[in-house]
């Protein structure tokens, strides 16, 4: 008992050092001196212990519940479906062990929807794989023997060439498939005739095959995240018809060729569906770029030209750069011309506070602004005072809201009185840091598709605050990675990604003036609560994207200016605001937010596992 309480204690940080020298070994101590030679000792700590975190609800427990079961098989292979979609899984093959082989035939055998193939390229000079395959004898199971090994692009290609199916996979050759994956893809070819491209949640599995785990749960089709990173990657599913015409599979992107083919596929695709499932195991052992990032630093740069043609091609200007995660990227997009920003700060009282945000805003480098203070019942006289000095100030005004506190209502005045392309929402306990911030939300907020740009918020201790919104948490809407120490990036690096969500809050938000206006503003029923999420829903509703960015960085003391909810009629405003988003979001109350994943808890923020 000593012994066992001795591997369950942790770190200050909440690492399992149990489990920590579980996974010790001579391979991963090697590795884990090259992750220290990048990221140095303070990053290489972080590393480890957001790697090493004990897991809420343990994954390798959660799998086996959500695997299908043997009775759940029996029902999927009972089910016709009318299109009865043909699925050829494609496979370059070389000098694959004999045991991973075995299993990757066995689980495509073991399939409850039986309308596949597979097809099997193999460039190895020894025959020991197409002996393999021939001990089969399953039909569905196609071999071509390639007369050299010209590289996973091509190879991948000839595999291509050989499936005549309406769709085709990619599966590489030493990772398996659930025994559900041809259902899930066929389910879901059948009830959506315009899905050209399809993908799933993965996860990894041991050379052993015994232990599965670092799952990624992964969001609706999300443009910003994907030109951060390709966490499309498994289990990816394209019409063949699309295949050919985007010219299959680019040789000179070798070890991010698979990255180039989706962004060419997805830019072309009528529908893009993700099956919020996972579906594929990618197999992690010595040889493999799971494990082993680093061993093969060309596939990053061929990944950051894959963004930077993916760019190109779309007529968009952004400079593509690594970041300190590798295989991780940022896209700076770049201002055009020299638009007219209006910087809209409610403000009651507390002049020291508003200064330090006036300030930190003097300190940006663009300079084509104006600031629009919305004074909001303040009852010191030095706060009048203070407005006095400001209005000498020829890019400062103060106009006054007369009625009672309304966030809503307040905001939408302000913008009567600005003049800008694009506004700014600040509250008045925000201080800016990154003084590039302007350039940052503006490089985004110009592109036709993005409506609203959100900022990555610090407490004072240098802990999160906001670094996204997802519909459902606590009910209706809450913040993510709140909490998270500033030099960790979360879950699969959400908090420092440039990506799409739902919402983001208006404590710090660019937003098109002409879509505040489509959209007429904020709604004047919710007061306090909720105003910015229903902003950013109705602005996703018009077919615009909010973009997170976490380059954009400030401070921000919350609730300075704020009372406690805690009067009957406070209580009673808070629940009336909450029966309305009820009511209005209901349908993405009820089926999820597609920048989340149903399998992770909504009753946290961290993107841990849902307990089910």
């Amino acid at each position: 008992m000593e012994k066992s309480n001795k591997n369950q204690k942790k770190s200050e940080y909440g690492i399992e050092w149990g489990r920590l020298f579980r996974r010790l070994s001579p391979y991963n101590v090697k590795k884990g001196l090259k992750y220290l030679s990048h990221y140095g000792l303070k990053g290489f700590w972080v590393k480890l212990n957001e790697r090493f975190q004990i897991e809420e609800i343990p994954y390798e427990s959660w799998i086996v519940k959500h695997l299908p079961s043997e009775e759940e098989l029996k029902k999927q292979e009972k089910t016709t479906f009318d299109s009865n979609p043909y699925i050829s899984v494609v496979v370059p093959a070389f000098e694959t062990p004999e045991n991973f082989l075995r299993e990757l035939i066995e689980c495509m055998q073991k399939q409850s929807y039986r309308n596949w193939e597979l097809c099997i390229a193999d460039a190895s000079i020894a025959k020991d794989v197409e002996n393999v395959v021939k001990s089969y004898h399953d039909e569905r199971i196609k071999y071509k023997r390639l007369e050299e090994n010209a590289g996973i692009s091509e190879n991948t290609n000839r595999a291509i060439e050989m499936a005549e199916g309406e769709f085709i996979g990619l599966l590489d050759h030493d990772d398996l498939l659930a025994f559900d994956s041809m259902y899930q893809i066929a389910k879901v070819i059948d009830e959506n005739i315009e899905v050209d491209v399809i993908y799933s949640d993965e996860d990894k599995i041991s050379e052993d095959s015994k232990e599965h785990f670092r799952p990624h749960f992964k969001p609706d089709f999300n443009l910003d995240l994907l030109r951060s990173n390709n966490y499309i990657c498994h289990f990816f599913v394209v019409r063949k018809s699309l295949a050919a015409q985007v010219g299959g599979i680019r040789q000179e992107f070798d070890g991010a060729q698979d990255y180039d083919f989706i962004f060419r596929c997805i830019e072309n695709a009528r529908l893009i569906k993700h099956i919020p499932r996972i579906l594929y195991h990618w197999r992690v052992h010595k040889n493999s770029t799971a494990e082993n990032p680093a061993s093969k630093m060309y596939a990053y740069e061929a990944g950051k030209r894959a963004i930077e043609e993916h760019l190109m091609r779309q007529g968009v200007e952004g400079n593509v750069c690594h970041t300190r995660d590798i295989g991780f990227y940022r896209v700076n997009y770049p201002v055009t011309g020299n638009p007219f920003v209006s910087i809209i700060i409610p403000n009651k009282d507390n002049v020291d506070i508003l200064n330090r945000c006036l300030e930190s805003i003097e300190n940006s480098n663009y300079k084509n602004y104006e600031i629009i203070i919305v004074e909001n019942n303040s009852e010191e006289d030095r706060t009048f005072s203070y407005y006095r000095e400001l209005e000498k100030k020829e890019n400062l005004r103060v106009v006054v809201w007369e009625k009672e506190f309304n966030y809503s209502a307040i905001n939408n005045f302000g913008r009567r009185f600005a003049n800008g392309e694009y506004l700014v929402l600040l509250n008045n306990d925000i201080e800016i840091i990154e003084n590039q911030w302007l350039e940052e939300m503006l490089g985004h907020c110009q592109r036709p598709e993005v409506g609203i740009v959100g900022a990555r918020l610090f407490y004072p201790d240098d802990t999160i605050q906001h670094a996204g919104t997802v519909i459902g948490i606590g009910g209706i809407a809450g913040h993510i990675f709140t909490g998270l120490p500033r030099s960790h990036t979360g879950y699969m690096h959400k908090a420092g990604l440039q990506l799409n969500l739902s919402a983001v809050t208006a404590a710090c938000l660019m937003v098109k003036t002409q879509v505040f206006d489509q959209v007429n503003g904020f709604e004047e029923k919710l007061s306090v609560a909720f105003n910015d999420v229903d902003f950013c829903l109705k602005v996703r509703q018009a077919d615009y994207l909010v973009v997170y960015d976490p380059y954009v960085e400030a401070y921000h003391y919350e609730s300075k200016t704020r009372g406690a909810e805690d009067s009957k009629e406070k209580v009673r405003r808070f629940q009336s605001e909450i029966e309305f988003m009820r009511e209005r979001w209901i349908h993405i109350l009820k089926e999820g937010d597609p920048y989340y994943n149903p399998n992770l808890t909504l009753t946290k923020w961290n993107y841990s596992l849902k307990e089910n």
